[in-house]
């Protein structure tokens, strides 16, 4: 897995995101709507792809899409 894969199944999710809006770098809460039931739709989307549970507070200690795919990566099982 790498950032650009989560980035593209990331923006399949959400309908408001255009392909190739959302960067490493991007800060989620300024580019979605954010809320609980985009955490949710997130939270899904890792599990059931990567098997890796994200918690609220992932998302609270996250400022970017490269954090929370830095907290996936660090989860995964090798």
């Amino acid at each position: 897995m790498d950032i650009n894969e989560l980035i593209k199944k990331i923006e399949a999710e959400f309908e408001d995101l255009k392909p190739g809006s959302l960067k490493p770098e991007s800060r989620f809460r300024k580019v979605l709507d954010w809320n609980s039931v985009n955490a949710l739709t997130i939270i899904a989307l890792v599990d059931s792809d990567y098997d890796v549970l994200l918690t609220a507070e992932d998302f609270m200690k996250s400022e970017t899409v490269q954090d929370v795919y830095n907290i996936i990566v660090s989860r995964m099982k090798k």
